[in-house]
């Protein structure tokens, strides 16, 4: 029975950590909820969290974005209207950019660029002092560090998401005009895409960028402050956050499409 005992300790230490996982980030939450945590200087710290995490990143998202474009809605559109169902044009973009491809990579380059990053500042400052002298200070690293990097992320993965679903768009649809793979009114093309969007669309594509990007600053900032006194540290607590954001993420995605759609 040695197999089955390793197998239970695995799941419940994994079940430990989600629970604890989803713990810190109710407790963001429930802290964000309240009027007295946004001092200045933690709405400065969500500003730069934002601009960061957002608005540097713009650029990437929407290179990406346009590759995207290009390479899958024009094949929609050239293989739909080649088989005489161009009607489904709406319907399958809206099912594979907006609910799924648009969510993941932006989540992707998020966590790539400021999860790294957000591990490794605070694993800096846990290593240097600074989280121990914050909290002399009087100021509590936990709504000053944690709460604003979490909002920031999870409010820059949002914005960020939409960004990538409408350069993918305008790109597909301007590259297949170019390129003659479709004669579509750009109106006509706006009104298949929207008209196929439901409501389910809009809560899967709301719960797929807000819960990753909550998960990610939670995950991130967890793995940053548990560093000990070794630098050594540091980057094996950034590999950790992005190991497990990822997973967060995929879990996520997969519970998400089912409680939507089946």
């Amino acid at each position: 029975m040695t197999w089955l005992g390793t197998i239970g300790s695995v799941t419940l230490a994994k079940w430990r950590d989600v629970r604890y996982l989803l713990a810190v980030a109710w407790s963001a939450l429930q802290v964000a909820a309240r009027a007295g945590t946004w001092r200045r200087t933690v709405r400065n710290v969500l500003a730069r969290q934002i601009l960061f995490t957002g608005y540097d990143a713009t650029r990437f998202v929407s290179f990406i974005a346009f590759m995207v474009g290009v390479s899958i809605v024009v094949q929609t559109q050239v293989w739909l209207t080649a088989v005489g169902q161009g009607h489904l044009l709406g319907p399958v973009l809206v099912a594979v950019v907006i609910r799924e491809v648009g969510p993941l990579l932006t989540n992707f380059v998020v966590i790539g660029r400021s999860g790294t990053a957000i591990a490794t500042e605070l694993g800096n400052m846990k290593v240097n002092g600074e989280v121990h002298l914050l909290d002399a200070q009087g100021l509590d690293p936990f709504i000053y560090l944690v709460v604003p990097r979490v909002l920031g992320v999870a409010i820059s993965v949002f914005c960020l998401t939409i960004i990538f679903v409408g350069v993918s768009l305008l790109s597909g649809y301007l590259s297949g005009v170019l390129l003659g793979a479709t004669d579509m009114e750009p109106m006509r093309f706006v009104d298949t895409v929207f008209g196929a969007l439901t409501k389910a669309d809009v809560f899967n594509l709301l719960v797929k960028t807000f819960v990753p990007g909550i998960l990610t600053g939670v995950t991130c900032c967890t793995e940053g402050l548990s560093v000990g006194a070794a630098t050594t540290e540091v980057p094996q607590a950034a590999t950790r956050g992005v190991v497990r954001s990822i997973s967060a993420l995929f879990v996520t995605s997969l519970l998400v499409s089912l409680v939507t759609y089946l």
